[in-house]
This record gives C-alpha cells, sequence and structure tokens, in this order.
C-alpha cells in the first residue's frame, strides 16, 4: 500500500507505515520510519504524509505521538504542514529551526584536531567546486564581501560577519543543497575563531581572502590549495575549545 497520499484523495482503508509501534519513544520510530520511506522512495518531495487519523489508525499510536513527529520534521525543515491539505514532504530543504548536525559538531568542537582537519578537507573542496559552478552574480558577491571587509578594517569595525561573508559568498556559489548546508555549520562552528582572527590578524585574513580569491578567478585549483594551506596557518592559531594542548599537538599544513 502506498505511504504517500494527495490532499483531494480521501482513501477507504487507512494507509501505513508498517506494524502496529511499541509504545517506547512511538514518535522517534515514526521519524525513522518516514525516514526510511524517504529512503527507498515510497515517499517523494511533494508528497503528502497520510493524515493523523490514518497515521493513529493503522500504527496503533496516539495522537500525540504523530503530532510529536510531525513537529521534530518540520523543526529540521524536512515537511511542511499546510492547513486545510495536510502534511507536505518538501521540495528542498526550509531553514530547520534546529539543526541537528550543527548542535552534534559544536557539541564535539573540543577534539580541536577533528575541527582542523575538516576545514581543511571540507574548505578546499566546496572552493573548487565553487569555481566550476560560479556565476557572474556569485562573483560580485565574494568580491563585494572582500571589499566589504576592507572597508570595515580601514574603519576598525571589522568582525567575523566580515569574514564568514566571504566564505559564505564561496560556499553558495556551489549551488549544492547538500555542500551548502555542510558548510553553515561549519561557519557557526568556527565563528568565534574567527572573531579572535579578525581582531588580532585582520590585515592577515584580507590578504588570505584576497589569495583565495585570485587563484578561484583564474580557474587555479593548486593555487586555491595552496592560498587556504597559507590562511590556514593564521586560523588555527586562533581556535579557541576546550583542548589547547591538542591544538598545540594538530598537524599544520
Amino acid at each position: 500500500m502506498s505511504l504517500k497520499r494527495q490532499p483531494e484523495t480521501h482513501p477507504a482503508n487507512p494507509m501505513s507505515f508498517g506494524d502496529s509501534m511499541e509504545r517506547s519513544s512511538v514518535a522517534l520510530q515514526l521519524l525513522e520510519r518516514i525516514k526510511s520511506a524517504l529512503i527507498r522512495g515510497d515517499l517523494k518531495p511533494g508528497d503528502y504524509l497520510p493524515s493523523e487519523t490514518e497515521l493513529t489508525q493503522s500504527l496503533g499510536i496516539g495522537k500525540s505521538s504523530v503530532r510529536e513527529a510531525i513537529k521534530m520534521l518540520q523543526a529540521i525543515g524536512i515537511v511542511e504542514v499546510k492547513r486545510g491539505q495536510g502534511t507536505v514532504i518538501r521540495r528542498e530543504p526550509g531553514a530547520p529551526l534546529v539543526d541537528p548536525m550543527a548542535f552534534g559538531m559544536i557539541l564535539a568542537r573540543g577534539m580541536t584536531r577533528d575541527v582542523l582537519e575538516f576545514r581543511l578537507m571540507f574548505e578546499p573542496a566546496y572552493t573548487l567546486q565553487a569555481m566550476e559552478r560560479a556565476t557572474p552574480e556569485d562573483h560580485q558577491r565574494i568580491q563585494a564581501s572582500i571589499d566589504a571587509m576592507e572597508a570595515a578594517i580601514r574603519a576598525g569595525e571589522q568582525t567575523s560577519r566580515h569574514d564568514i561573508a566571504f566564505h559564505r559568498a564561496i560556499l553558495h556559489s556551489t549551488h549544492n543543497p547538500m555542500t551548502i548546508r555542510v558548510g553553515e555549520t561549519l561557519l557557526q562552528l568556527i565563528e568565534a575563531a574567527l572573531e579572535t582572527s579578525m581582531r588580532s590578524l585582520p590585515e592577515t585574513a584580507l590578504k588570505d581572502h584576497k589569495a583565495i580569491y585570485k587563484a578561484f578567478k583564474a580557474g587555479d585549483s593548486a593555487g586555491i590549495h595552496a592560498a587556504i594551506a597559507v590562511s590556514s596557518e593564521s586560523w588555527e592559531t586562533n581556535l579557541t575549545y576546550e583542548s589547547d594542548s591538542e591544538l598545540s599537538a594538530a598537524p599544520r599544513s
């Protein structure tokens, strides 16, 4: 039996995500079944979930558990509740009210070596991806972020916001939703370190950004790797997480 429904249809037989559930963590079990249905393709973006009544009857669970699961899906940007129509799987992920990936990485950020290794791996990768896909408008945004940082430094008003704007402009030039989401999580994670960097080494950060963008504009993959490696020398020393000893032991480029 299909797991999806359209808002205008009202099937005689209630739809099911499987057999009835155990009473413990019912909402979480329902989330897992919905996730499995999405992975298998039984549910697709734009499909409507069975109604609250249908889920309650087919799974043998209470309405409160169904509502809890739907609220969780709303919070992470997976579904949208349309008044008078039902709950629809978003065609693109919405802006999550709660980002589990961000919280997971933030809770683990005491492991400074892991943060460094992840950024050293991920930043060159998404920068190269962006280099291949950037539009003229993307280039304008990247250059504008550099100009804004330079003006802020001259005025003595630079903050992490100016540093992040550059990385975000490149990140969004990938035009890849998955890359962007992971990258946005990383930017949240390192924002405090970037704030320290912008207070202590703003000119260095500006020089690094200009070098990265010069290679980016030239389509120079090796140049991007080299420029990011140089940039890492400064931001590594500004990561102020729980384990300073681990930071000092981290490999440098």
